[in-house]
């Protein structure tokens, strides 16, 4: 065979080649060996660190559940996405014993041991608050008993596990044709969540929180007692508990007063670009005998194309009108109203619907109603979720600010915060709406303001992580601080709900003259301060008084 020289020069170049190609996919696979190795080598590390700082003898209690030292960086994680404690293990309880169990060993151990433990339900804390950093994280929502018990009476409740979702108690009560009275506006959360904190919607202007609502608990103390209490039986504790922010005990099981169900919701939205008249038409409506069911409301600054986003969801009620109206540049508020009925009502809910509206002073072309589901609307913000994830927008940080305001002080807050601070609401929604104190019960820990009708003002932000600008976690903290800072100086009286301090100073001016209460529980319920210790409020083994 004649050799061919460009044939011999190819094929020693493709075999040149193919051996660099080899050579480059092995360097490749061999980088990608050595990161593995390393990854697993912290992991491992990790693990042992973790392991390391827990106790033999803990690891050793007649558990029914386990510890888990895996996959630590969950339990470091909650909604805000702001904060990240790493725990050093994580208990995944079968039944109560093995909470109190756990706690009551740590308790045991006294001062001498750092060891904190913390109740997670579905981590939608913002601020750490359900982290544990090198202590313990007890992930509420594996206790899969006891199940939910209905009690269909005169007077119907359900018992329900402290890590239940109210989203599962909606469904399952509805198949007896009863609900919960009270809610939150989000209702893929925990029980032991919401009632440690207050829970609040639209509701509660009736019905109060939902720890308005609650006729007795099972709670473990920080020293692994199990107990239960109601108005009746261990009366402080049960008020201890109650918006409590899971300082004395963690809830296990709750007891939830029910009412009947209705099938059907009225929707309605209007808007208003006064915001005396806005204020004013609201708390009419809450303090009317004959009245919507569900009242809130919410602030609209710099959008555009605002009652087009709402033909999505709600029919105008004047199409024409509705299509020329322009939200662009302007400062408008929303009332948000719900009527709700059952289907046999349909005639009458329309009528009773009309005269409410008729009493009130909003921008008559801005009138947009929609009929939905009882369920559909209860869990209206869920669909919102859905949405937002499939976009990658949900586990953004959330450095929300939650105040209650008294009514007295709500328009000097209106005026400097939507008129000067705030330059638009394209970070999230601002809820604002108003609640009768009355409904609210004393006893429990909650602090709320000392007058008779008060306002919740939400601002719930969402930050992109990256962004140095107006969306950016920086400039949205620092717009928080500047809302602080004019409720301080102007001395309005604000409290903060869901509320986030970094010293005991701070907590004392929060609960002013209630602080000596809620140390004495402390001291009485959880003498080394072991539990809920991403509030920040106590330090173990150092004395409260």
């Amino acid at each position: 065979m004649i050799p061919y020289p460009k044939y011999n020069n190819i094929q020693k170049r493709s075999e040149k080649t193919n051996f660099f190609i080899i050579l480059n996919i092995n360097k490749t696979m061999l980088m990608r060996s050595i990161v593995l190795l390393l990854l697993t080598f912290t992991a491992i590390r990790t693990s042992l660190s973790a392991i390391s700082r827990i106790p033999s003898s803990l690891l050793e209690l007649p558990l029914d559940g386990h510890f888990s030292f895996d996959e630590l960086h969950h339990a470091a994680k909650d909604f805000g996405n702001q904060i990240q404690f790493l725990p050093s293990a994580i208990l995944y309880p079968k039944c109560v014993s093995d909470i109190a169990l756990t706690i009551e060993h740590i308790w045991q151990m006294g001062p001498p041991s750092d060891l904190k433990v913390v109740a997670r339900g579905h981590g939608h804390s913002i601020q750490g608050q359900s982290q544990s950093h090198q202590g313990i994280v007890i992930n509420m929502e594996s206790l899969k008993s006891p199940a939910m018990n209905f009690h269909r009476g005169k007077s119907p409740y359900v018992d329900v596990r402290g890590g239940e979702l109210w989203i599962n108690i909606l469904r399952e009560s509805l198949k007896y044709g009863l609900a919960p009275k009270s809610w939150t506006d989000y209702l893929h959360l925990t029980v032991g969540g919401t009632l440690s904190n207050a829970g609040i919607s639209g509701q509660a202007f009736r019905h109060g929180p939902q720890i308005s609502n609650v006729h007795q608990l099972e709670v473990v103390t920080g020293k692994g007692e199990v107990v239960k209490c109601s108005q009746n039986k261990n009366e402080d504790l049960f008020y201890s508990i109650l918006g409590g922010l899971g300082q004395f005990g963690i809830i296990t099981q709750a007891r939830i007063s029910l009412e009947l169900a209705p099938d059907m919701v009225k929707w309605i939205r209007v808007l208003y670009s006064d915001f005396d008249t806005f204020t004013r038409d609201q708390e009419r409506l809450i303090s009317a005998e004959k009245t919507f069911d569900y009242i809130e409301g919410f602030v609209i600054k710099n959008r555009t194309g605002l009652l087009n986003n709402w033909r999505s969801s709600f029919s105008p009620q004047d199409p024409v009108q509705a299509s020329q109206f322009k939200s662009d540049g302007k400062v408008l508020f929303c009332l948000e109203m719900a009527k709700y009925f059952k289907l046999r009502e349909s005639d009458t809910v329309i009528e009773e619907t009309e005269k409410l509206l008729s009493q009130l002073n909003y921008i008559s072309s801005t009138l947009f109603i929609s009929e939905v589901s009882y369920i559909e609307f209860l869990n209206r913000v869920h669909k919102s979720e859905l949405n937002l994830r499939s976009k990658g927008l949900w586990d953004l940080p959330h450095p929300w600010l939650n105040l209650l305001i008294p009514r007295s002080k709500i328009h000097i807050f209106a005026e400097e915060v939507f008129g000067n601070i705030l330059r638009d609401t394209n970070n999230g929604p601002i809820l604002i709406y108003p609640v009768n104190k009355s409904k609210w019960d004393n006893r429990t820990s909650i602090v709320i303001p000392k007058e008779d009708v008060f306002y919740l003002v939400a601002f719930l932000s969402s930050a992109i992580p990256t962004s140095t600008g107006n969306d950016g976690l920086e400039y949205i903290i620092s717009q928080n601080k500047k809302i602080l800072d004019f409720c301080q100086r102007a001395d309005l009286g604000v409290k903060q709900y869901l509320p986030h301090y970094t010293s005991q100073e701070d907590w004392k001016a929060h609960f002013g003259p209630q602080w000596e209460s809620f140390v004495q529980r402390k001291s009485a319920y959880d003498p080394l301060a072991i539990l809920a210790p991403g509030h920040r409020i106590f330090h173990k083994a150092v004395s409260f008084l």
